[in-house]
């Protein structure tokens, strides 16, 4: 039986995934596995009993996902599973960025009397632009971007796409007619309206400075349903009042931006909708479910990619240090051991490796210890059929 701990609400459709051979507890204490949403988890204390993390969404910030790799816990995130969703939102963003529609319905909500003829009046007021023919620049062509590029050209929209690290999944999923931009200046400066779909890293935290605004259309929209920091809110403020940006659409308010008649700000809504908090929690339970089961990784943000079909009569999974010699040393403990190995396979990614082997026969405590004792060797699991 296995233990699944939640600190968030997780959908009841994802959790009905789990089956007879799991459960869920209320309390950390035992937990093999966590289900999690928005929690904070960087003060955590976890029970060595944790195996893994499964995050319902794509963001990870809420997870010390550096500090789980060093104690071999495999971080697992739900790429694709709301993209729809934000999809939608961003579209609804350019939409709102074009027309003054939030700016008409509040007027709208302090007519009294005679209406009809106040409407005539004063709409002209709110008068806005059609996204028919505009160009719109999307930063980031993971599975939101693509998704966005490819609604916002059926919707008539001229699309510059960015994304030097395009994957190939992506690129077949691309309309064939979305241009592909090889720098950013070369997005900047054509684009009417910019979206932006990228992580939070180093090299992204505040992309979107004087310096970026710069080069940008003068009476540009830009959108982010990414994340706050993408953006240096004092210069974006700059740009507004100077004429540089038109409108800024964010999923993310912070007190920097609240208040400004050209920032029209969104409670976070992008992934909240019932059938994306349903794909995550079914996702991430898949997820959780084949690691546990099989040893295999899929969608980890700490540790390689890596899956087997089963070919043996048992299987040890070994999250280590990519290091040179390692491998040599697991399967000379193993055969040292009079096994034999039916199957393996390695991957890596930084720092971390992760090893599955196949045996033949049983594996015993012995020979599990003195994999475990290995330099490097970070956490070592034998599964059984």
């Amino acid at each position: 039986m296995y233990n699944i701990h939640t600190l968030n609400k997780i959908s009841n459709k994802g959790l009905q995934e789990l089956g007879e051979a799991y459960q869920v507890i209320d309390t950390l204490e035992g937990a093999d596995a966590i289900l999690v949403r928005s929690a904070k988890m960087h003060d955590m204390v976890l029970p060595e009993s944790v195996l893994a993390i499964a995050r319902a969404g794509a963001g990870v910030n809420n997870i010390p996902i550096d500090t789980y790799a060093e104690k071999g816990i495999v971080v697992f995130n739900t790429p694709g599973a709301n993209a729809n969703a934000v999809k939608e939102l961003v579209l609804c963003g350019l939409l709102l960025a074009s027309r003054k529609v939030v700016e008409g319905i509040n007027w709208s909500k302090t007519l009294k009397e005679d209406v009809a003829k106040a409407v005539e009046k004063g709409k002209s007021a709110f008068a806005g632009q059609e996204i028919l023919g505009k160009k719109l620049g999307v930063i980031g062509l993971g599975a939101i971007g693509v998704m966005v590029a490819n609604a916002a050209q059926a919707l008539g929209m001229e699309v510059i796409g960015y994304d030097p690290y395009i994957s190939v999944d992506a690129a077949w999923g691309l309309s064939r007619d979305i241009k592909h931009a090889t720098t950013l200046e070369e997005v900047y400066s054509q684009s009417d309206y910019i979206t932006v779909h990228v992580p939070l890293l180093d090299s992204t935290k505040h992309m979107f400075n004087k310096e970026a605004f710069a080069k940008m259309k003068t009476g540009v929209k830009l959108l982010n349903f990414s994340r706050d920091t993408l953006v240096e809110n004092n210069d974006l403020k700059v740009a507004l009042d100077e004429g540089k940006v038109a409108t800024y659409v964010t999923d993310f308010p912070v007190e920097e931006v609240l208040g400004h008649d050209q920032i029209i700000t969104i409670p976070h809504l992008g992934a909240s909708t019932e059938e994306s908090e349903e794909n995550c929690a079914v996702m991430a339970v898949k997820e959780i479910k084949d690691y546990l089961e099989q040893g295999n990784i899929t969608h980890s943000v700490n540790y390689p990619e890596c899956q087997m079909i089963w070919n043996g009569c048992a299987r040890i999974a070994i999250a280590h240090k990519n290091i040179p010699a390692i491998l040599g040393k697991i399967t000379a403990v193993i055969a040292d051991a009079g096994m034999n190995i039916q199957d393996m396979t390695n991957r890596s990614r930084g720092d971390y490796a992760y090893t599955l082997i196949d045996v033949a026969e049983d594996a015993s405590e012995k020979v599990l210890e003195a994999i475990s004792a290995i330099e490097n060797v970070i956490k070592v699991r034998y599964l059984t059929k």
